[in-house]
């Protein structure tokens, strides 16, 4: 009974989360970014952008991009991180769409603080969805589907590109290049709040894994992640099996890529 109690504890937790975050994201998006075309990055932001070139709904924009990109990514994600991730897909885009009002609100006409109020708000909802191990998809898939198929560039670097050129994009399809500077301090911002909401403000995070699978973990971390790590003798308190233990420390933004 306390079992079930438990997982039905955890569950509403991460789906008050999910939508919590989802509606600080939509209200940034709408109310601060899609005025002035401030695109920082993600499937939002290429969205936006999309959105000021077409003139189809940003929330539409994301449901045509994002659903395919998750079953693109089953194989990478699982089946249960897969229906998480598509859930949090088409949550999104529903509060995009709910929200899509408060584009006519025009709290304030001065762009920085436009773009850094939007950023406050998207970087808030992203960290507590991260907060409650929730997803909602994006552009990390594209870069997770990339990296299989060039082993030889790590995701992180794809997503930078990625963002990069999204950044760049708000400027060209606005005509004025201080909208790409605005995006790029908004994407700045965005990072530094999410990680403050997952993390506070420590620097590095010690992770010790156990795991049958050593030797494959040894690598992606070596390689994917840039990182070094001790490799520790263990033994089981109760099966006496010998087993090694990794000992990595990593950076704050690696965090849920290691866990992935």
């Amino acid at each position: 009974m306390k079992k079930d109690e438990t997982k039905f504890s955890a569950i509403l937790t991460e789906g008050l989360g999910l939508l919590v975050g989802c509606i600080s994201m939509s209200i940034g998006i709408n109310m601060f970014f899609k005025p002035y075309t401030i695109a920082p990055g993600g499937l939002s932001g290429m969205s936006v952008v999309l959105n000021k070139v077409t003139g189809i709904s940003v929330s539409n924009i994301m449901l045509i991009i994002g659903i395919p990109l998750v079953i693109l990514a089953f194989k990478i994600l699982g089946t249960k991180n897969s229906v998480k991730t598509l859930i949090g897909t088409v949550l999104f885009s529903f509060m995009v769409n709910i929200t899509s009002s408060f584009a006519e609100v025009l709290p304030t006409s001065d762009l920085l603080l436009s773009s850094i109020s939007g950023a406050i708000l998207v970087g808030l909802g992203i960290g507590i969805v991260f907060r409650v191990d929730g997803s909602t998809g994006g552009t990390d898939l594209i870069a997770l589907i990339l990296s299989k198929k060039f082993p030889g560039i790590k995701a992180t670097k794809f997503m930078m590109c990625l963002d990069g050129v999204v950044v760049v994009s708000s400027g060209i399809v606005n005509k004025n290049i201080e909208t790409a500077l605005y995006s790029a301090i908004s994407l700045y911002v965005i990072v530094k709040v999410a990680d403050a909401i997952m993390e506070g403000f420590d620097f590095s995070k010690e992770f010790m894994i156990i795991s049958n699978k050593s030797d494959e973990l040894r690598e992606v971390i070596t390689n994917e992640l840039d990182r070094g790590l001790t490799i520790l003798d263990g033994r089981g308190g109760y099966t006496d099996d010998k087993k090694q233990v990794l000992l990595v420390i990593i950076s704050r933004n690696q965090e849920v890529y290691l866990k992935s």
